[in-house]
């Protein structure tokens, strides 16, 4: 039986991969670096010491990783303080499931993001652990979040759902052997052999009730 449910926040919580996508295609554009058309999709599901890397190695920006992240994690704050792009039915379906089960937050984004997130939609006390990627050695595909997230919830990873939407981040969740929950990223769709990871695929967030965990 199914005892916790770990979120991922980008894509299923909060509508942001563009606003990501936007952030870092502006820096590297304004600091003369070269941005490509793979960026994003390579960028998905990596820790902020992983992606801030790639930008300073691949995309050519010249600033340290750690002050390319500050600056990163600072614009995207600014665009969630401006409007928070909250994905819909993302709220209620959080707390239809709090009354049922425990959950967690298990994100690429950084901490200060997925507190920003939660706290601005009013779901922050609905969650007992929340784990960022940046707090494990590695990011999504790798499971390192999702076992984290498990063991401070304490509960095996055979009795704890995930919802996910991005090929990385379903890799992420059966690799650390948890049941699948996809709800597919509309911007940047999973790809077929990722999606067939799930354990039940989603058309709507009004689908994800506690009964439909409990049958994953």
């Amino acid at each position: 039986m199914i005892e916790a449910v770990v979120f991922d926040l980008d894509g299923v919580i909060v509508d942001s991969e563009q606003v990501w996508d936007d952030v870092r295609e502006q820096l590297v554009r304004e600091r003369g670096g070269r941005w490509h058309e793979g960026a994003q999709a390579a960028m998905m599901g990596m820790s902020s010491p992983e992606w801030s890397r790639y930008m300073h190695d691949e995309l050519g920006l010249p600033e340290s990783a750690a002050d390319i992240n500050d600056e990163v994690v600072r614009l995207m704050l600014e665009r969630y303080r401006e409007s928070l792009p909250l994905i819909d039915g993302a709220v209620d379906a959080v707390r239809r499931l709090a009354v049922a089960v425990r959950l967690g937050v298990a994100s690429s984004s950084n901490r200060p993001l997925i507190e920003a997130v939660l706290d601005g939609a009013g779901i922050a006390g609905c969650f007992g652990v929340v784990v960022s990627s940046e707090e494990v050695p590695r990011g999504k595909p790798a499971p390192d979040v999702y076992l984290e997230a498990t063991r401070q919830l304490g509960v095996e990873t055979a009795r704890c759902a995930a919802v996910e939407d991005s090929s990385n981040g379903l890799r992420a969740a059966h690799a650390a052997g948890v049941r699948v929950i996809a709800f597919p990223n509309a911007h940047y769709p999973p790809a077929p052999d990722a999606l067939a990871l799930a354990n039940v695929v989603l058309t709507s967030l009004e689908e994800l009730t506690p009964e439909l965990v409990r049958s994953a």
